[in-house]
């Protein structure tokens, strides 16, 4: 009898050791279907740029916690690097504006995918990549949050990826309607505001750290 019940407690504990297994395993493998896109943080957008926004430097320190913890938790980044030609007025290739930003600068091994459109899908490798790499849900940052992040995050969701942004790890800047000056905070609040109806679930830094 004390036999049997020694066997019975083995088996318990092998299987719930398997059953534990399996769990980490799905776990991990659900962590490599997510991948952070860090959209075109790029010397242009930061100050003495040639296009300046607002607040880009506490964008980059949240982008770069984000890109931080993705990295502890095996989740691939990948970066979007605009490159224009001299019609563009910024982002020039081969131009220091053009460099990606110091603070959040890529890995070694890490994708680099170069774009010339605010469709970070547009004529690029990224979907391709994307897909050959089993990947199903984005996790969004970048600038800029009216041109190049809500192109991107319109593609994406078209595509069938299931996507997150980052609001305050994304940068904007004032624009001009009518005449009339929106401000930067205004653009950002509005973008996410029209990408959180349907396009994207919105997060902040804390938030989606926690």
């Amino acid at each position: 009898m004390n036999i049997h019940r020694l066997r019975v407690s083995v088996l318990a504990l092998v299987l719930l050791f398997l059953t534990g297994n399996v769990f980490a395993q799905n776990k991990k493998s659900d962590m490599k279907k997510q991948a952070l896109l860090i959209i075109d943080v790029q010397n242009d957008y930061f100050k003495g740029g040639k296009m300046e926004l607002v607040g880009p430097d506490a964008a980059a320190a949240n982008i770069r916690l984000i890109a931080d913890k993705c990295r502890q938790e095996g989740i691939p980044v990948i970066y979007i690097q605009h490159k224009a030609d001299p019609s563009g007025g910024f982002l020039i290739a081969n131009t220091p504006g053009a460099d990606i930003y110091s603070a959040v600068q890529p890995l070694a091994g890490e994708k680099i995918v170069v774009k010339h459109y605010p469709n970070s899908f547009r004529e690029t490798e990224l979907l391709a990549h994307l897909q050959q790499t089993g990947i199903t849900d984005l996790i969004i940052t970048g600038m800029m949050t009216h041109a190049c992040v809500d192109a991107t995050t319109r593609a994406a969701k078209d595509y069938g990826f299931n996507c997150t942004v980052v609001t305050d790890a994304c940068a904007t800047r004032d624009l001009e309607v009518n005449r009339q000056t929106v401000p930067a905070a205004e653009v950002q609040r509005s973008l996410m505001g029209a990408l959180g109806f349907f396009y994207a679930s919105i997060v902040n830094t804390q938030a989606y750290l926690q």
